[in-house]
């Protein structure tokens, strides 16, 4: 046992290491939800958050970041090595690009509609789709000479949301992720929706937020 921590020993086993090590793209799930949550607040105008408290010398922090205490601890030769197996180029990044000017111009065409659905998100008469997309929930709490409108509208907002999604997905060369895309703004959308808005659950129940 001795022999496997010599020179030759640990040169052996980091080259095998070397050789095991796969990599792998997760989808990075709280950049998305960080991503979503700006797109949504500012399609329905939700009021920016407070900035984080500073500390005493100036610093801003996170409410989760811990205060350092001036120590640490040393990593262990392992880990320190398997870091430097896998390419900077292969490691995850923790931003989502969503700014292109495709997605710029959804964005801009979800805000510019969403004091148009407002009202009947209100009302009751649409709802958020467990699917990310607006649901036509009760078309009788619009007026009839609104009714036509209102289907219009949408229409456009689903295809404005489903592009959304797309184009999220190809920005950052992941097609793949545009179901898990889809996914987390369809839970965003709803965590940020006021108080009174209608969503349906993961069965297609209708619920009031």
């Amino acid at each position: 046992m001795k022999a496997l921590w010599s020179v030759p020993g640990l040169a052996l086993m980091f080259a095998l290491l070397a050789g095991c090590v796969t990599i792998n793209i997760y989808f990075p799930t709280a950049a998305a939800e960080e991503a979503a949550r700006a797109i949504v607040r500012d399609a329905l105008q939700v009021p920016e958050a407070e900035p984080a408290p500073e500390s005493e010398s100036g610093v801003q922090l996170s409410p989760s970041e811990p205060r350092h205490t001036g120590t640490t601890s040393a990593a262990p030769v392992l880990v320190w090595v398997l870091e430097r197996l896998v390419s900077p180029a292969a490691a995850q990044s923790p931003d989502l690009q969503i700014e292109t000017p495709a997605i710029n111009r959804i964005r801009a065409s979800l805000r510019e509609r969403g004091p148009q659905l407002a009202p009947h998100f209100r009302s009751g008469a649409i709802g958020f789709g467990n699917n990310a997309d607006v649901v036509i929930r009760d078309l009788s709490e619009v007026p009839l000479r609104d009714r036509s409108t209102v289907q219009r509208l949408v229409s456009e907002e689903n295809s404005d949301r489903d592009s959304l999604y797309r184009e999220i997905a190809r920005a950052n060369d992941r097609p793949d992720w545009e179901r898990q895309i889809r996914e987390t703004f369809a839970r965003v959308w709803v965590e940020e929706a006021p108080s009174g808005y209608w969503y349906q659950d993961g069965n297609g129940q209708w619920q009031q937020k």
